[in-house]
């Protein structure tokens, strides 16, 4: 078995509304780690973590109104710019089979590639891709070597 991944990386998705978010990440197995309510002064903050064998998996989302919007970068944008265009958010999961018979079953319109075995470097893995209701490209996969020290 390979070892979990050893990364520092904090994905922080900006989001109009937190209750969507933790709704459809709910689905997928995210629990809430940290939530930080929205008030008239501050925008909200959720951490969701999912565990397993593997290791874990925690995104972070700020927002939860409109102001999101007004955010100090992204405020250049329109507001209907496609979310994460060029980026995919990669998700390494335990039993990809499982969870993607649940999304199947549940989350059947934010599929975008079904499960699909790979093969490609001397590696063989499954993965499937969905978008979640912000536009966030998602690709979960089975756990791979990424070169990676211990």
């Amino acid at each position: 078995m390979l070892n979990p991944l050893k990364n520092n990386l904090v994905i922080e998705l900006h989001v109009p509304d937190l209750e969507v978010a933790k709704a459809f990440y709910g689905q997928l197995g995210f629990i809430i780690s940290l939530e930080d309510l929205i008030d008239d002064k501050h925008l909200g903050y959720l951490t969701m973590t999912r565990k397993d064998e593997l290791g874990q998996t925690m995104l972070n989302f700020y927002g939860g109104d409109d102001r999101v919007y007004q955010q100090s970068f992204f405020k250049q944008f329109p507001q209907d710019t496609k979310k994460g265009y060029a980026l995919s958010i990669t998700i390494s999961v335990n039993n990809i089979e499982e969870l993607y018979q649940s999304v199947r079953a549940n989350l059947p319109e934010n599929l975008v590639r079904e499960l699909t075995e790979l093969e490609d470097h001397g590696h063989k893995w499954k993965d499937f891709r969905m978008v979640d209701p912000f536009g966030f490209y998602l690709r979960f996969t089975e756990l791979l070597d990424w070169g990676q020290e211990e």
